[in-house]
């Protein structure tokens, strides 16, 4: 984590009733304060088409904050892009589509080193994902495989945006996402965060703090999980 300076990760990009981005646009503000352009990472949606939608959309939101927005599919040398960015923001959809994308391109690498710099990262869903160290606990189908399921390594675990807590009401009985972990941890060791829909995550001046609407579950292996309210200093439990 040496040089990492603003990170923000976000479960969702959308509350039910809200606009694009709006629960977090102080968050985002903050983050890319001292940034007049960023550079978007589409690739969790499967097609070119669905990019140029997604950077439309993305780029309308960062107008009303004076930051211009570049996608990372309109060029053919990503890795010089990657290189010269001030900021990334990468977006949500199915994380082993994004994952595998990275890969193909090159691009994991220099994504890495550019944030060990300090840049400014932002992502939502795949794009949280994506900043632990594997995408084991997403809750993506694997409808592409990746070479394999290693993710930037940004932060020493892993993530599980949208996580959902059992419904009493509910009659089907299959696994819950808290299942799910605890299997994951039957083979792995790394605690996973699961973030509910309104929370966010904030790495700044060493800490990570958890802020936003939700409390977080948080899972590590061979205890029981525990409840994060937000405004807590993750650090004595994660870094």
């Amino acid at each position: 984590m040496t040089g990492l300076e603003r990170l923000l990760l976000l479960s969702t990009s959308t509350l039910y009733g809200g606009e694009y981005l709006e629960y977090a646009r102080a968050y985002i503000n903050e983050v890319f304060n001292e940034v007049n352009e960023i550079l978007f990472i589409p690739f969790a949606r499967p097609s070119l088409l669905s990019h140029e939608a997604y950077t439309e959309k993305v780029s309308a939101f960062f107008s009303t904050l004076g930051i211009t927005v570049r996608g990372l599919h309109e060029t053919h040398k990503p890795i010089e892009w990657v290189k010269e960015a001030q900021g990334f923001f990468v977006g949500g959809g199915n994380t082993f589509v994004l994952l595998k994308h990275l890969q193909d391109q090159a691009l994991l690498e220099p994504l890495q080193a550019k944030i060990a710099t300090g840049t400014p990262y932002m992502g939502s869903s795949a794009g949280t994902n994506l900043v632990g160290l594997t995408i084991g606990t997403t809750n993506d189908m694997p409808i592409v495989w990746p070479e394999n399921l290693n993710a930037l390594g940004v932060l020493p675990f892993n993530m599980n945006p949208h996580y959902l807590d059992p419904d009493p009401k509910a009659t089907q009985m299959g696994e819950t996402r808290e299942t799910r972990i605890k299997e994951f941890h039957g083979y792995q060791a790394q605690p996973v965060l699961g973030l509910r829909e309104g929370s966010l995550l904030s790495f700044s001046n060493g800490h990570l703090h958890l802020y936003g609407q939700a409390i977080a579950r948080l899972f590590r292996r061979d205890l029981y999980p525990i409840e994060v309210a937000p405004n807590t200093d993750l650090n004595p439990f994660l870094l």
